[in-house]
């Protein structure tokens, strides 16, 4: 890959429609604004519970497969052109909610070496060398193995990348500020009555939910494009998600808010200037990090 744009962001995921889910704002934004977007999903999310009744014969490997079609569908939504598997197609399947015997299968992303899992993200990094990356928390938002192992998976390429002298400048974590939820959810209450849904989700099930102070960056997108892109993004992957904005269920048929802001904690590297409008948060994950020159892979 050659002549990249200055600037670069690497997204590391668990599974399709985490991503829209997560950042769809932010890959709206930054793929708008001309920087190189890449996304790694380690598994296509083939032991996940499927919503529509016309598609609930999927499961396994088929189930994977479409939802590998739904992945594109929501890259194309986004303006996302740079989308991957982790070691290609079929490489780390997905291992199950947490304490299932799922996580026991040969060839699951949870059973995997994390210092090899992680050298095939450093091959990333090493093309596309993104300034930034962001993932989960150490707890993966909420706990599911998959989203954990990610975590680790990018955390410890990052580590190898900079040793192997390509460095990523900023890491962030995916966040939720705890206030901002708790508004979200004050609406949805209020609302439920006159939406599809007949039953909200708690703040509990939303994941990264963390006190406000934790929060460095916030990417806005309310009333903007980007927020329709993401929308956009989360119908894409109709087995998982149903959409009736400003709100979303899962399998679960709980409602909670689509966040059109994404918040984020700076975890590594340094805080670039804030917004004095919004508690002195970035409003910028390349805050700081001066845009590099055009680059192709490392040789």
């Amino acid at each position: 890959m050659t002549d990249l744009p200055g600037r670069r962001l690497l997204l590391v995921h668990a599974h399709p429609d985490d991503e829209s889910i997560n950042n769809g704002v932010t890959m709206a934004r930054y793929a708008a604004e001309g920087a190189h977007v890449t996304l790694v999903t380690c598994t296509l999310g083939e032991r996940g519970e499927v919503i529509p009744p016309e598609l609930a014969h999927l499961s396994g490997a088929a189930l994977g497969a479409h939802r590998r079609g739904e992945l594109a569908d929501a890259m194309h939504a986004l303006g996302v052109d740079d989308f991957r598997l982790l070691g290609g197609p079929g490489r780390f399947t997905d291992s199950g909610m947490m304490g299932l015997s799922d996580n026991d299968e040969p060839g699951c992303l949870w059973q995997a070496d994390v210092d090899a899992a992680a050298a095939l993200l450093v091959d990333v990094i090493r093309e596309v060398r993104p300034q930034v990356l962001v993932t989960y928390d150490p707890n993966g938002g909420y706990g599911h193995p998959d989203h954990i192992q990610a975590h680790r998976i990018a955390m410890r390429a990052v580590e190898l990348a900079a040793e192997a002298g390509c460095p990523v400048a900023k890491v962030y974590w995916n966040r939720v500020p705890r206030s901002h939820v708790e508004d979200a959810f004050a609406r949805l209450r209020d609302e439920l009555p006159g939406s599809p849904f007949e039953k909200a989700a708690e703040i509990e099930d939303v994941p990264g939910v963390v006190d406000d102070e934790r929060i460095t960056t916030a990417i806005h997108g309310e009333g903007t494009a980007h927020a329709s892109a993401k929308a956009a993004a989360m119908r894409a992957h109709a087995t998982q998600i149903t959409v009736a904005e400003p709100y979303f269920v899962l399998s679960n048929d709980l409602a909670q808010p689509l966040l059109t802001t994404e918040y984020y904690e700076l975890v590594r590297g340094e805080r670039g200037d804030g917004d004095g409008d919004d508690g002195g948060r970035e409003s910028d994950l390349f805050a700081g990090v001066a845009a590099a020159p055009g680059s192709g892979a490392a040789s």
